[in-house]
């Protein structure tokens, strides 16, 4: 043994590191027969179909292959896909016709029949597990935006919701996104003045209508907020409606650039580009 392994031997026995070896040995030996043996008993599902999958990790092959991730081409301002690459830069109809108060939009999927399911495991099963398998998806498409982010700012639920729902679902994607990205997150930076319907079912004017002047920045919060790229994080945008109208909140109390990066987003069948 050589100078540096007998020093560290000498330690080791000295702190009563030697005997604290092996008996950190026999636990992670016995976690890992417990968790063989909850495997077994309840094997690991699909969180979309509920069917077994075998690593115990992620889709079934089957749900994953039905899975419609969003890659390029995609509007350069809504990010929603194109049927044909026009070339860099080029925006849709929508986003000429009514551009949004936040400068870039990106999603992992299309909101879709697999999408929904996870969505839906996620926010309303309590299938906090989810959110790393989510917010990796999405850390992989907002990368652009991400680069330059100075933090991620997670849509805020009203306290009553969050009370009913005990975890805000867009906080635990952001969670995970920072992890993966190391920007940080922004709690508390933009809150839920008041309560809301909720939007399913609304047109797009009566979402509009419903969420204006539902959010705000504290005051506590402004100094955080001004001068920052931020990235505004939700679950799932339909109209765009409330990831529009925080944007608003953010760009008012001083941000110099918001984005938006959310799980899914809904895409009609054909986009034309202009």
């Amino acid at each position: 043994m050589d100078v540096a392994g007998q020093g560290y031997l000498d330690k080791m026995l000295k702190t009563g590191g030697a005997a604290r070896l092996p008996v950190a040995g026999a636990v992670a030996a016995l976690r890992g027969v417990l968790r063989l043996a909850l495997d077994v008993a309840l094997p690991p599902l699909c969180p979309a179909c509920r069917g077994p999958i075998g690593d115990g990790a992620g889709l079934c092959a089957s749900c994953w292959s039905k899975l419609s991730l969003i890659e390029p081409p995609y509007c350069a301002r809504l990010g929603i896909p194109f049927t044909y690459d026009p070339g860099p830069g080029l925006l849709s109809l929508e986003a000429i016709a009514d551009p949004p108060a936040y400068d870039r939009a990106r999603a992992a999927v299309r909101y879709d029949d697999i999408a929904r399911a996870l969505v839906h495991a996620f926010k309303y099963g309590d299938r906090l597990d989810l959110a790393p398998l989510m917010g990796r998806w999405m850390a992989r498409a907002g990368r652009e935006l991400l680069t330059d982010a100075d933090a991620l700012v997670p849509v805020p639920l009203h306290w009553r919701r969050l009370w009913a729902r005990r975890f805000n679902q867009s906080a635990a994607l952001a969670g995970t996104i920072s992890a993966v990205c190391n920007v940080p997150v922004l709690h508390g930076a933009l809150q839920r003045a008041r309560a809301t319907a909720h939007q399913v079912g609304l047109s797009k004017s009566e979402r509009a209508q419903n969420v204006q002047g539902a959010f705000k920045i504290p005051p506590a919060q402004k100094a955080a907020v001004a001068g920052k790229r931020l990235v505004l994080v939700d679950d799932v945008l339909t109209s765009g409606a409330t990831v529009d109208t925080c944007a608003h909140s953010l760009l008012r109390a001083g941000a110099a650039h918001v984005d938006v990066l959310v799980f899914a987003r809904v895409v009609a069948p054909l986009r034309t580009p202009i």
